[in-house]
């Protein structure tokens, strides 16, 4: 029976054999580390901001799956306080335009809800609070006012529409002037 010592040569020289024949073929040992964006864990459900700056994902690198917002243009997390709850499980992100809102599923005791996040005032808020019945697949308009989402209210998977209203503040870059959309109709 070979010995430890004579083994660890014979393994280390065949993993510098398969790293140098994956470099060879342009494979190349994909890195894991803080700040890259995939990991070794399971990475799903990705949503892309309206302008482009932002990625939300679903990640369960903590142990549970929770929302991951990424910064494409600085390749850093953000890590919004009150974001994540270690006792929900998170899923289906949807980003605003320049992500100040996110919404998603968060299954608390196995029932899905859908949550509105505000970046800028770092607050939670349960959209579907007191709704009945069951919820999935939660999207954002680009400017944060409607919510759609599919519900199972009629005993099938029909589509609702969540007019948060006129007086919330709107996602839109800076400088954008808002226009009534009401003076544009014909009349």
């Amino acid at each position: 029976m070979p010995s430890v010592h004579f083994l660890r040569p014979i393994v280390w020289g065949a993993a510098g054999i398969l790293i140098g024949l994956l470099a060879s073929c342009g494979i190349a040992p994909r890195q894991v580390g803080p700040a890259t964006l995939n990991s070794r864990y399971n990475d799903e459900q990705p949503a892309l901001s309206g302008d482009g700056r932002w990625l939300a994902f679903v990640s369960n690198r903590n142990g549970s799956n929770q929302i991951l917002l990424y910064n494409l243009q600085e390749e850093r997390y953000d890590n919004p306080s009150g974001l994540n709850r270690s006792d929900v499980i998170a899923e289906s992100p949807s980003l605003s335009r320049t992500a100040r809102y996110i919404v998603y599923i968060a299954s608390l005791q196995g029932r899905p809800d859908i949550v509105l996040y505000d970046r800028i005032t770092k607050r939670s808020e349960l959209v579907t609070q007191g709704y009945r019945s069951w919820v999935r697949n939660p999207q954002i308009s680009p400017d944060g006012r409607y919510i759609v989402f599919e519900t199972s209210r009629r005993g099938q998977w029909d589509i609702e529409v969540l007019d948060r209203g006129p007086l919330i503040e709107l996602d839109i870059p800076d400088g954008t002037p808002v226009e009534n959309p009401q003076k544009n109709l014909p009349t």
